[in-house]
C-alpha cells in the first residue's frame, strides 16, 4: 500500500502503478485522478503538499506534488502529446509500453528507442495555461504552511539536495525572509554585507541572491535567452512564479483571469532548455522545420528553471482567495463555518466600524460607506449594465498627504487582493493599463488593469497635477473609467477590441469631486487631526489582535458571497416610496437616486448578515444617503461651487 512519502515525493510512482494494472484500458487516466482526489480529502493532506506560492522552486524536489493558487494570465494553442506510447530494445526486441501523460519528455531506457510507428501509440491533446501568482495578493493571505509541514518535509527530505538530473540555477531567499526584510531593513543590510557562517538549504555558502524578479521589474534573465525574459506580471513589483500549468481535462472551464488552485507534478527539467534551443537552432538554419517565430518559441517554451512546469491532476476555480474562508462554502463543514461565523456578525461589524472610524480620523459616516464598498460584488449582469457594483469617491482627502496612502495599508490587511494606483501625470502617460496581443510572440501582454475578481483597487487622486495627457495617458483614463462604469477592460488585439468582463471595486481617494466617474460620493468630515498622522495610523494597526483582524477579514469576504433578495410586499412598498418623495421633491429625486439608495439598503443588509431587505433596513439606507447629500450640499455652499 503506498504511503503519503510515495503520492506526495514520487507521484509518478502511482501513475505508473495504476497504468500497468489498467492498460490497455483507457480508464487508467479517471482512475489516477479519483485516486489522488481521495489521497487529498484524508486529515488535511492539502497541506502537506508544498505550495509554489510559499516555497521558492528551487527548494522543491523535481516530479514531486505541488499546488499553485494562481491567475489565469494567457492561454496558449492547444498542444499535442504520445499519451501512451511504445519503446523497443533494438538488441532483444522486448517491448514496453508507457505513459506520456504529466510528462514534458518522454522516458525512455538507454538501450531503448521509441516506436513511433507503433500500434499501440496514443495521441492526445493538452491546454497550456500561462499563469501568475494572483496579482496584488495581500502578504496576509498568502497561505502560512502547517508546521507539520515544515516538519515532513524535513523528514521526508521534499526539499532535496542537487542531483545529477537537477541542478538549481539560482538561489532565492523564501517569502517568509523577503517579508521580514520588508519589514527589518537592518537584516536586509547584513544580508548583502554576506553570511559565511550559514550555508543555504543545498550546503552552500554562497549568499542568497534578492529577487531578480522584482528588481528588474519583473524581468529575469537566462543564459539561453536575448534579450531577458520577462515574466509578465499584470502589476509592477510583483514577485513569485510564473508557471506553464498544462491541463489535460475539462480546459473549457477555465479562462483568462480566472483564479485557480491546482494540484499536480512539478516538471523542471533541464532537458527543456537543451531541446528548445536546438529547436530555435534548427528553425534558425532552415526557416521550413518550423512555424513558430523565435520570439513565440522563447515565450511559450521558456527555460524551466524559471517558468516551471506544472501538469495538472486536480484544478479548481476558487470562489474566492481568503484563506480563511473555506473554499467551497456549499459543503456541510462549510455550512456550520458560516453558520458559526453569523452568530456573532453583530459584534464583529460593530468593532470593524469603530476600526474604521478611527481611520477615518473619527468620520462614522464614512466608515459605514467604506463597509459597504468593501462588501460589495458584481453579482448580474442586465445586458451592459453590471448589478452590484459601488465605486465610492472618497472626496476631502488631504492633497499630497500620507493619508491616503495609509487608508490604502489598511485595506490591504483587510482584503486578499489589492492595489493601489497613483493617478500622476507621469503614470498616467508612461504605465500600460490595458492587455494587448503581441502576434510576433503570439502571447497576451498584461496590463495594471488585468486583475483577478474581486480585487480593491484604490485610485490615489491626490497625487494628480497640472500636466498634459499624450495619446497613452488618455486612453489609461478612458480605459479607467470604463472600468468603473461597465466592469470591463477592453483588451488590444490591434484589429480588434475584446471585451472581457471583471468585478474590480474600485475606491477612489481625491482632494475635491473626482474626474473620474463613481457610484457614490462621500466628502470626509474629519473629527480629530493628529499631530503625527504616520504614527496614529500605526498605533491603530497595532491595537487590533490578529484574531480580531482575521474577524474583519472573514466578515467583509464571507458577506460577497452570500444570496441576496427583495421580498415582493418590500418591493411594492419601496415603489411607493419612491412615488412618495417624487411628490414630495420631483427635482432631487431620480431614478438614480433610487438605484443608489436600493444598493446601500442591499450591502446594509447583508452588512447585518441579513439575506433579505425589511423595512428596518431601507429606512435606514435612506437616513444615510440623506445624511451623505447633506454633507455634499454643506460643503458645496462652502467652496461656492460643485464638488
Amino acid at each position: 500500500m503506498p504511503c503519503v512519502a510515495d503520492w506526495l515525493n514520487n507521484p509518478f510512482s502511482i501513475v505508473q502503478g495504476i497504468f500497468a494494472q489498467n492498460v490497455p484500458n483507457s480508464d487508467w487516466e479517471k482512475k489516477v485522478t479519483e485516486y489522488f482526489k481521495e489521497k487529498l480529502k484524508e486529515n488535511n493532506a492539502t497541506n502537506w503538499v508544498p505550495s509554489l506560492n510559499d516555497v521558492p522552486v528551487h527548494y522543491l524536489k523535481p516530479n514531486s506534488l505541488v499546488k499553485f493558487r494562481c491567475m489565469v494570465q494567457d492561454m496558449f494553442d492547444p498542444e499535442f502529446y504520445m499519451g501512451v506510447y511504445e519503446t523497443v530494445d533494438p538488441n532483444t526486441n522486448a517491448r514496453v509500453l508507457h505513459f506520456g501523460k504529466y510528462r514534458d519528455v518522454a522516458e525512455c531506457g538507454p538501450q531503448q528507442e521509441i516506436d513511433l510507428n507503433s500500434t499501440q501509440t496514443v495521441t492526445s491533446e493538452r491546454q497550456t495555461f500561462y499563469c501568475v501568482p494572483v496579482p496584488g495578493e495581500s502578504a496576509w493571505s498568502v497561505v502560512v504552511l502547517n508546521p507539520q509541514f515544515y516538519a515532513y518535509i524535513s523528514a521526508n527530505q521534499a526539499r532535496v539536495s542537487p542531483s545529477t538530473s537537477y541542478t538549481p540555477s539560482r538561489h532565492k531567499r523564501s517569502y517568509e525572509e523577503d517579508e521580514d526584510m520588508d519589514l527589518h531593513p537592518s537584516k536586509q543590510k547584513e544580508q548583502h554585507m554576506g553570511n559565511s557562517s550559514g550555508g543555504d538549504i543545498h550546503g552552500c555558502v554562497e549568499p542568497k541572491r534578492l529577487e531578480t524578479e522584482a528588481s528588474a521589474g519583473h524581468h529575469l534573465i537566462s543564459p539561453n535567452c536575448s534579450p531577458p525574459l520577462d515574466l509578465n506580471f499584470p502589476l509592477p513589483g510583483e514577485k513569485g512564479p510564473a508557471c506553464l500549468v498544462k491541463v489535460y481535462e475539462s480546459w473549457d472551464s477555465f479562462k483568462v483571469n480566472d483564479v485557480l488552485e491546482v494540484y499536480g507534478i512539478l516538471s523542471v527539467d533541464p532537458v527543456l532548455s537543451i531541446v528548445n534551443n536546438e529547436e530555435r537552432d534548427s528553425s534558425a538554419l532552415d526557416p521550413m522545420e518550423c512555424m513558430d517565430t523565435a520570439e513565440e518559441q522563447r515565450v511559450h517554451s521558456p527555460p524551466a528553471s524559471l517558468v516551471p512546469r506544472i501538469h495538472v491532476i486536480l484544478a479548481q476555480k476558487l470562489q474566492h482567495i481568503n484563506p480563511l474562508l473555506p473554499a467551497c462554502l456549499n459543503e456541510e463543514e462549510s455550512k456550520t463555518f458560516v453558520s458559526n461565523f453569523m452568530s456573532e456578525l453583530s459584534p464583529v461589524r460593530a468593532e470593524l466600524l469603530g476600526f474604521l472610524t478611527h481611520a477615518l480620523l473619527g468620520d462614522s459616516l464614512a466608515a459605514e460607506y467604506l463597509i459597504l464598498h468593501l462588501i460589495s460584488t458584481v453579482y448580474a449582469r442586465r445586458d451592459v449594465l453590471p448589478l452590484g457594483k459601488f465605486t465610492v469617491n472618497l472626496s476631502g482627502c488631504p492633497r499630497n498627504s500620507i493619508f491616503t496612502e495609509h487608508i490604502y495599508r489598511i485595506i490591504q490587511q483587510l482584503v486578499p487582493a489589492s492595489y493601489r494606483l497613483q493617478m500622476t501625470i507621469e503614470n498616467m502617460n508612461h504605465s500600460r493599463f490595458i492587455p494587448h496581443k503581441d502576434y510576433a510572440a503570439n502571447r497576451l501582454v498584461s496590463g495594471v488593469l488585468q486583475l483577478a475578481s474581486n480585487t480593491s483597487l484604490v485610485v490615489d487622486e491626490t497625487q494628480l497635477e497640472q500636466g498634459q495627457l499624450d495619446t497613452t495617458g488618455v486612453h489609461n483614463v478612458t480605459a479607467l473609467g470604463n472600468l468603473i462604469t461597465w466592469q470591463k477592460v477592453d483588451y488590444d488585439f490591434n484589429y480588434h477590441q475584446m471585451e472581457f468582463p471583471c468585478n474590480i471595486n474600485v475606491l477612489i481617494t481625491s482632494e475635491g469631486r473626482s474626474l473620474l466617474p463613481s457610484d457614490c460620493q462621500v466628502h470626509l468630515q474629519p473629527q480629530i487631526i493628529p499631530p503625527n498622522m504616520e504614527e496614529y495610523m500605526n498605533s491603530l494597526l497595532t491595537a487590533v489582535l490578529p484574531s480580531v483582524l482575521n474577524k474583519f477579514r472573514i466578515y467583509l469576504s464571507l458577506l460577497r458571497l452570500l444570496d441576496y433578495s427583495i421580498s415582493d410586499e418590500v418591493t411594492k412598498a419601496v415603489e411607493e416610496d419612491f412615488v412618495e418623495m417624487r411628490k414630495n421633491d420631483p427635482e432631487s429625486i431620480t431614478a438614480d437616486d433610487l438605484h443608489r439608495t436600493l444598493l446601500v439598503a442591499r450591502f446594509l443588509s447583508l452588512s447585518a448578515g441579513q439575506t433579505t431587505l425589511s423595512r428596518e433596513r431601507w429606512l435606514r439606507a435612506k437616513q444615510l444617503e440623506a445624511l451623505r447629500k447633506a454633507r455634499l450640499q454643506q460643503q458645496t455652499c462652502v467652496n461656492g461651487n460643485e464638488l
